[in-house]
């Protein structure tokens, strides 16, 4: 088995820090615990739009859902992103040439990674970041190298970092934006002066971005492959779990220019096979009828200041304020270890929160909540409320334990 392998635990054996392996979460919830852990909108609540789930019906019904796609994806679906990618990444793209539906944002990363990491490269990642970046670099032999983001700024860029770290072996830059798990949308600057530091040093970048759908306060969103220079050297990763809340029909998609995905097309079969034929129905259904990611937003937006409200003035927390998706991050590291409150809160408040460790160096001491869980305000609400009074416990400081 490879090292790579050898090394992960999944929690049969023992307990794993990540929130999302295992079979204790689902035991825990049995249990009346709250997740805030798992990055899946509205989860376990029901919340997919009516039209979506009547196109998904239908395809199954119908016969349609029970054979394959091409293995590259439903031509029908590839036109409505490449309609989407004009409107709102500004990316003018053939359907037919430079698209490639994947089982998941997460497959479609390690995709576009496995076509060029190889053993011995060098690989940089923003940190902290999606910890799947990491994990698929030593999947694949290659070396992380860490570029701290500047807390002191939001979490932003720091591009002469990136000039500090390169080595001669560095093939590739994977980015998240906006961020995982610190909830920034990098700003067009920052990511033009990235543009110029991988074309000068000839890198390849692999650019997520599963939470581009829910953006707060009017900032701009800028997709790095639409900067001059970045369409050849770039492969975005789309997903439509994060803002339109279908995580579970495992949809994602690549954009990248035809040279790359001649390649891609090539081994599509291999790699992945085929996305789910009645999930891309649903997904097709999502972008026709895409009025409902406003209302989304503005749920989103509510939690996120709900959350604010209720955590940042918590003696001994720093909280960052979230500028997209479903995340909130805060700095716990004055109250114990990210580990430590991670327990706390579920010993004392009966809610489940990601320790910020397994996003990297710099997310030591900091915890991942996920604000945009269940569909009720009032079961948030609580949620939230309870972990306000556990963190105040936890700070020694019994003021403003009232309720939130």
């Amino acid at each position: 088995m490879r090292k790579a392998f050898r090394d992960a635990e999944g929690g049969l054996f023992g307990t794993v820090e990540k929130a999302d392996v295992g079979d204790q979460v689902i035991v825990l919830m049995k249990q009346g615990y709250t997740l805030m852990s798992w990055a899946d909108a509205f989860f376990p609540d029901s919340a997919t739009p009516t039209h979506v789930s009547r196109a998904t019906a239908d395809s199954i019904l119908e016969g349609r859902g029970a054979h394959y796609t091409a293995p590259i994806g439903s031509g029908s679906l590839k036109a409505k992103i490449a309609m989407k990618l004009k409107r709102v990444n500004q990316l003018d793209v053939d359907p037919q040439r430079n698209i490639l539906i994947t089982p998941g944002s997460d497959a479609g990363l390690f995709f576009a990674m496995i076509s060029f990491v190889q053993d011995g490269d060098d690989v940089m990642i923003p940190d902290p970041s999606y910890p799947n970046n990491a994990q698929n670099t030593h999947i694949l032999g290659g070396n992380v190298i860490d570029v701290p983001l500047d807390p002191t700024k939001g979490w932003a860029l720091d591009v002469q970092a990136f000039d500090e770290r390169v080595t001669p072996a560095t093939k590739m830059v994977v980015l998240t934006n906006p961020n995982n798990p610190t909830a920034n949308v990098f700003r067009r600057e920052a990511l033009e002066k990235l543009a110029d530091f991988i074309i000068r040093h000839d890198l390849v970048l692999v650019v997520d971005q599963a939470f581009e759908d829910i953006i707060f306060d009017d900032i701009e969103m800028v997709s790095i492959a639409s900067l001059p220079g970045m369409w050849e050297r770039t492969i975005s990763v789309f997903s439509f779990s994060k803002g339109m809340g279908l995580s579970g029909y495992r949809v994602g998609y690549l954009v990248t220019n035809d040279v790359i995905m001649d390649k891609l097309y090539g081994t599509a079969v291999s790699v992945i096979g085929a996305t789910n034929t009645a999930a891309q129905a649903g997904a097709e259904a999502a972008l026709d009828d895409h009025s409902f990611l406003k209302e989304y937003r503005r749920i989103q937006e509510y939690r996120r200041d709900f959350c604010y409200k209720a955590l940042h003035d918590i003696p001994g927390v720093n909280m960052y304020k979230s500028e997209s998706g479903i995340l909130s991050w805060l700095d716990v590291s004055a109250l114990g270890t990210d580990s430590d409150v991670v327990k706390y809160l579920r010993d004392h408040a009966k809610v489940l929160v990601n320790g910020g460790s397994v996003y990297g160096p710099s997310g030591q001491g900091h915890i991942r909540v996920v604000h945009g869980v269940l569909s009720s305000d009032e079961e948030f609400e609580n949620a939230v409320c309870r972990m306000r009074k556990a963190l105040l416990d936890l700070s020694k400081n019994r003021k403003g334990e009232a309720s939130c």
